[in-house]
């Protein structure tokens, strides 16, 4: 997929508009549904150090990266928070044909132009599904990097169904276990029951290891502006592992392929095994690994003591 023309994007007058709209603009975007736009924001100045965030879900916000406003600014790096297509503050059309993969890397494709970035000073971060979205625009468009980070996400659908098979599932509570599978085969997965079960056995040591009432304004704000129409078919209706349109998806044979320098970030609780999220850094020609020992899967909010340094570290050495 191509997308428009660099005259397409009207970058002049960007200090204005952000002036008047608190750094943030809408980016008119091109697919193959006809024009939309999606939201970004700046924060900061760096002309040779600029990270453009890719959030998970899909289909979930840029919220979850609000927590990195407390340590980017003080690193002197500048940043661009983003809502994908469909998410809370973009665009929402109501398209099927657009929740695919090739099209959300034409996506990212179209944001950099429009943002200015280019390997002097580009940076790719995305975590979860944003991992996976971010090795992928790596593998077709690396070109345009000056580095990438690989936050919480395998390269291998397979192997993190395999991992939440052989793992996580049995450290669960088997009445627990039963019932959620029961759920999610009668395909009563929006029912209560099966948020409340996953929360109490499953969110709270494997996604967020804060206790629930702890759990940041920004995490719950984005959790409950998930676009179901986006997440479901894509991700599947299950929370443990990938069951919709990207259970097929593998990128590991590829990794060697990738040649910008490259941090991947794990944590000891994870839902995806930090094992394998090591393995892929040694797989990387330029690649590191950076391992949260008290975090899950958004060490973010649950072990930033040791994700903000070690992440500023490389950023900072690029």
């Amino acid at each position: 997929m191509s997308g428009p023309p660099e005259s397409y994007f009207d970058t002049s007058g960007w200090d204005a508009r952000e002036v008047r709209s608190g750094g943030s603009r809408r980016i008119p975007i091109s697919t193959p549904s006809g024009g939309f736009r999606v939201w970004t924001k700046r924060v900061g100045t760096n002309p040779e150090l600029k990270v453009l965030l890719l959030h998970g879900g899909p289909g979930v916000t840029s919220e979850l990266y609000e927590c990195f406003d407390t340590w980017f600014p003080r690193a002197g790096i500048e940043y661009y928070h983003y809502d994908q297509l469909g998410s809370f503050r973009s665009d929402q059309p109501e398209d099927p044909a657009l929740w695919n993969l090739p099209r959300f890397v034409d996506e990212v494709e179209q944001v950099r132009r429009a943002l200015g970035l280019d390997a002097s000073n580009f940076v790719l971060l995305g975590q979860s599904w944003g991992g996976l979205l971010a090795m992928e625009y790596a593998v077709h468009h690396q070109e345009h990097l000056k580095g990438l980070v690989i936050s919480n996400m395998m390269s291998s659908a397979r192997l993190y169904n395999a991992y939440a098979r052989d793992v996580l599932e049995p450290s669960m509570d088997p009445s627990v276990l039963a019932q959620i599978k029961q759920l999610e085969a009668s395909g009563a997965t929006d029912d209560p029951t099966y948020e409340q079960l996953l929360m109490e056995h499953h969110y709270v040591l494997h996604v967020c290891r804060l206790p629930l009432e702890e759990w940041p304004d920004p995490l719950q704000r984005s959790l409950a502006h998930l676009n179901p129409a986006i997440y479901v078919p894509m991700q599947g209706p299950s929370e443990l592992g990938l069951s919709g349109t990207l259970e097929g998806w593998d990128r590991s044979a590829d990794l060697h392929t990738i040649t910008v320098p490259t941090l991947v970030i794990g944590a000891t609780h994870d839902t995806m095994d930090p094992a394998h999220m090591r393995w892929m850094s040694e797989q990387l020609p330029r690649g590191s690994y950076l391992h949260c020992p008290d975090g899950s899967h958004l060490s973010q909010f649950d072990d930033p003591g040791h994700y903000f340094p070690g992440l500023i570290r490389f950023l900072q050495a690029l």
